[in-house]
């Protein structure tokens, strides 16, 4: 079964509510109108006065400019502790649909947000991490692709979010990633720290900061399945992996790939993509306390209702 379907499966039922901030992009009220149609998920549209879409529409759609945002003010204020005033709040909430929209999550009037169908990924993640925040004890989100192609689901990160992690990040990256990989359906997550080295093959700051990272993994969660510093065949190919590092748990049967770059992640998901005919979908945000996820500007109406589904399974 396609992870979509799945995901409905299990959503059935559970009344989960998505925030969309982008109420004047007609793909987004395309999309809204489909998820209401199936009943699964509830839409919630964010538009202002000069938006064209009708207040009366059969989906809820929240007027900005009319709402009564008082008590978010109150809230947001609270929740900067002392780096924003009311007045910078108020203003803020009435000007930026994305912080609304955070703020409505934040405050438990819907259970995630999806958005950046006309906003840049720094426009939609900024207020998720100034309100939302990351569960204790991560730092920083990181971006996942679920690859899947026939029978076959993988998971790639940090596809989108950290350019140059530390190790640090890197062993959040894997321990979230762990996680998220079971969200989707990924029953035995088998984790790669993937380097242009294997087990000490070549050594180098990049390799050394990979190797760093496992151990630290190894401490914070001995029964993960993870293995590195591993290069792509050997953590993929099983022939592969059993000639390079034949002592590895993961060698040559790893679902789960931590990028040791952002530049990395990001065209390895892409040749993946578009010479390897896997389906990617994502990105999708992981570490934060509510679900919040990132659209491409090129999106289309598909692929808005597909992000809306993947994270009203984060926010089950």
């Amino acid at each position: 079964m396609h992870l979509i379907e799945e995901i409905k499966q299990k959503l059935k039922g559970k009344n989960i509510s998505i925030v969309l901030p982008e109420g004047e992009d007609e793909r987004v009220v395309k999309a809204a109108r489909l998820l209401h149609d199936e009943g699964i998920v509830r839409p919630i549209l964010l538009k202002k006065k000069e938006d064209s879409i009708s207040l009366d529409s059969d989906f809820e759609v929240i007027d900005i400019d009319g709402y009564d945002i008082e008590p978010l003010v109150e809230a947001f204020v609270e929740r900067r502790k002392g780096k924003i005033d009311a007045d910078g709040a108020r203003k803020l909430l009435r000007e930026d649909s994305n912080y609304f929209g955070t703020m409505l999550v934040f405050t438990g009037k819907a259970h995630g947000l999806v958005s950046g169908a006309n906003h840049s990924t720094a426009a939609t993640v900024r207020p998720a991490l100034q309100i939302i925040k990351m569960k204790s004890p991560f730092k920083k989100t990181s971006g996942v692709f679920v690859m899947m192609k026939g029978e076959e689901r993988l998971l790639f990160s940090d596809c989108a979010i950290n350019i140059a992690p530390t190790s640090e990040d890197l062993a959040e990256n894997a321990l979230l990633s762990y996680e998220t990989a079971k969200t989707f359906g990924i029953d035995e997550p088998r984790v790669a720290l993937l380097s242009f080295s294997t087990k000490g093959s070549a050594e180098s700051e990049e390799t050394l900061r990979v190797a760093e990272a496992l151990q630290m993994v190894r401490e914070r969660a001995p029964e993960m399945l993870v293995d590195g510093e591993m290069q792509f065949d050997a953590a993929y190919v099983p022939s592969v992996g059993k000639k390079k590092a034949p002592d590895s748990p993961v060698a040559g049967k790893a679902n789960v790939f931590v990028f040791p770059s952002l530049e990395a992640g990001n065209i390895g998901y892409k040749i993946a993509q578009r010479m390897g005919g896997y389906e990617a979908i994502g990105p999708i945000l992981q570490g934060l306390n509510y679900p919040v996820n990132d659209l491409s500007r090129g999106c289309s109406v598909e692929d808005i209702v597909g992000l809306v589904y993947l994270t009203a399974s984060q926010a089950l």
